[in-house]
């Protein structure tokens, strides 16, 4: 399957191949149809193996039009229903990425501007807590391996312990199969997240199983594989030519050696794009979590 991080990009390369039992698919257009929210439910094994994605939620929220508030507005929905849905409370957000590189710098810069609770409600207590409707919110950047040479893994770990943390968010970047998605294309997952999984980099997976509370995954496609843009081009042309799905599978396999693997590709905006976005992520975090920000009409 070519790289994507995206459910929902993992399912439009099966879509017309074959059908997926244990997969539902939900979508829903929203705030005067400026915004697309799909809904992946996989249910079964069968589904997950043939997606190659957890078992779990996943919610694809895509911009139509370069408009902020409604995007927020879906993306601020969507974190209070699944957060409510699991009964967190105590919500340790965790910005994985190496803020140094742009394209890998969303999660440490949307922590750059969180409001956190944690030593507000520490130092005035409970009565403070219940009357600004405040969520106990701590943050961390934890940076890469190669800076720290720790886990983050190991290093959000031993928050929760520290911490009685009930719930991660977890903020990435991730890596898109279609060029048309990045910066447009932001999901959420309940699923957990390997950090560094979209640039082939995979560390140890963030998710209940292994940290033991759970873990939702927020991340925009800011790379594409330059493999996956090359195959889609000329499977593109080739089937234009009248080549059959199978013949073109077949030669794709064979054009394919790996020499070229690891390299990617991101738009000339980067710098721009990745920077609104981190801000608006960090707003619907705010949002949804702190009632003083709460003034989307």
């Amino acid at each position: 399957m070519r790289r994507t991080d995206l459910a929902l990009e993992a399912r439009e390369i099966i879509e017309g191949k074959e059908e997926i039992s244990g997969v539902i698919l939900e979508e829903e257009n929203k705030y005067g149809n400026l915004v697309k929210v799909t809904k992946m439910k996989i249910e079964s094994n069968h589904g997950s193996q043939i997606m190659g994605k957890p078992k779990g939620v996943y919610i694809t929220i895509e911009s139509k039009e370069e408009r902020k508030e409604p995007l927020l507005k879906a993306i601020v929905e969507q974190i209070k229903k699944i957060v409510e849905d699991k009964g967190i409370k105590k919500i340790l957000v965790v910005g994985l990425g190496n803020r140094e590189i742009t394209p890998d710098a969303l999660g440490p810069w949307v922590i750059d501007q969180l409001f956190v609770t944690r030593h507000l409600i520490k130092e005035f207590g409970q009565e403070f807590q219940k009357k600004y409707n405040i969520h106990d919110i701590s943050a961390i950047a934890p940076g890469v391996m190669a800076q720290t040479g720790i886990e983050s893994g190991e290093i959000i770990g031993g928050i929760i312990k520290k911490l009685d943390i009930d719930g991660i968010i977890a903020i990435d970047a991730l890596a898109a199969r279609k060029v048309q998605r990045l910066y447009k294309t932001i999901q959420i997952t309940d699923t957990g997240i390997s950090p560094g999984a979209g640039v082939g980099n995979n560390r140890k997976v963030l998710n209940k199983e292994n940290l033991g509370v759970e873990v939702i995954a927020i991340g925009i496609p800011t790379v594409v594989d330059a493999e996956t843009i090359v195959e889609d081009r000329v499977e593109s042309s080739l089937l234009k030519a009248g080549f059959s799905q199978k013949e073109v599978d077949i030669f794709i396999n064979q054009m394919v050696h790996g020499e070229d693997r690891n390299m990617f590709v991101t738009g000339k905006e980067v710098d721009e794009k990745v920077k609104n976005l981190s801000e608006i992520l960090a707003e619907a975090i705010n949002i949804s979590f702190v009632k003083a920000f709460t003034n989307l009409s």
